[in-house]
């Protein structure tokens, strides 16, 4: 650390991403898609628009946010977009909840919240979840505090009915609540519809996950427009040009192919059954995700160690060195024949 960094940030416990590699391995350990994008991204994708490459930007991203708004059923107004969703949560938490404002969420979750929180100032209440690893409804029940709730959540894979994420919201109307729906195509119950019904509410996306687009980082956020009005406000204070042109094509294209992404999602979600049937018949436990992982442990070896014996056999996985959840693994899923190379690996090991 160099003698400039200032005090504020001197203590911060950076968000620690999955490992990227070079080599050959299987890559279950950052919960991309295992399908590339639609043929209709490398469409737009032209040799017109590269050569425009030396233009910026469209600032407004017309074209995303009208393609998002069509899908969803919202106008253009209501709909922010950001350099993954990461981007959209960071200027949330910063805008509604920094510089000692209030934000709570599940103890285990997403590990940005923590960090977000820590970098604008706010004081966080991080709630810990029930035995199995559930959401208690009731813990966020009138909490007259910010709330982000990842849902599906992460690690755990674990989701919220429909009603109890309305029950969250309807009680607590002067404040933001965030449903981070990161996985919620492979889920089927999203709260999207209630950003027509509830101002105090901010729905968050990416195309990291079901769309196949993790490498180009695009994320968006859907809500009521006088809150994505502070959005844009914010990034406009920061960084105009947030998203870059072929982004913005690639993502745009990528949202109106529901048949393409229908049908990969199918197979996700029917692969993630299948694997963990076959993880439960070995001895496993795992939770009913509902996310495109899996979170499984065994009693018969160590979290880290089969984390580390699957690595030596060219296959990564996310260990989490962290209480309540040092002896679980959270496994992407990945083509049926990763997954099945996956479990005739693991039954060998233990």
């Amino acid at each position: 650390m160099s003698k400039f960094l200032s005090e504020n940030y001197a203590k911060l416990v950076p968000y620690v991403p999955g490992e990227q590699v070079n080599l050959k391995v299987i890559k279950l350990n950052t919960n991309e898609s295992p399908f590339p994008p639609s043929p209709k991204v490398k469409e737009v994708l032209s040799e017109e628009v590269i050569d425009k490459l030396n233009l910026y930007s469209d600032p407004e991203l017309k074209e995303l946010r009208s393609a998002i708004a069509e899908q969803f059923g919202v106008t253009p107004d209501m709909v922010f977009c950001g350099n993954g969703s990461d981007d959209v949560l960071a200027f949330a938490i910063m805008g509604f909840c920094g510089a000692g404002g209030k934000l709570c969420c599940p103890e285990i979750s997403y590990g940005f919240y923590p960090v977000y929180a820590d970098i604008f100032g706010v004081e966080l209440e991080q709630i810990p979840l029930k035995d199995d690893f559930s959401i208690d409804v009731n813990d966020y029940i009138g909490k007259n505090k910010n709330i982000v709730i990842a849902n599906p959540n992460a690690p755990t894979g674990l989701a919220l009915s429909f009603d109890d994420v309305e029950k969250i919201i309807s009680s607590n109307p002067d404040n933001l609540v965030i449903i981070d729906e990161a996985y919620m195509a492979f889920c089927g119950e999203s709260c999207m519809e209630l950003v027509k019904k509830y101002d105090n509410l901010l729905v968050t996306r990416t195309f990291s996950k079901s769309h196949s687009l993790a490498g180009l980082r695009v994320g968006f956020g859907i809500a009521s427009k006088d809150i994505i009005d502070d959005l844009n406000k914010l990034k406009y204070s920061f960084n105009p040009y947030n998203l870059n042109t072929l982004s913005i094509k690639a993502a745009a294209a990528a949202i109106a192919d529901n048949e393409y992404y229908d049908d990969k999602i199918a197979k996700i979600v029917a692969t993630r059954e299948k694997t963990i049937a076959q993880l439960k018949a070995l001895g496993f436990k795992c939770t009913e995700s509902k996310a495109n992982f899996i979170f499984a442990a065994s009693d018969k070896i160590a979290a880290s160690e089969l984390a580390a014996k699957l690595r030596e056999n060219g296959i990564l996985v996310r260990y989490f060195n962290k209480a309540k959840i040092d002896n679980y693994l959270r496994i992407t899923v990945g083509t049926d024949e990763d997954m099945q190379t996956l479990v005739d690996t693991i039954q060998t090991i233990v």
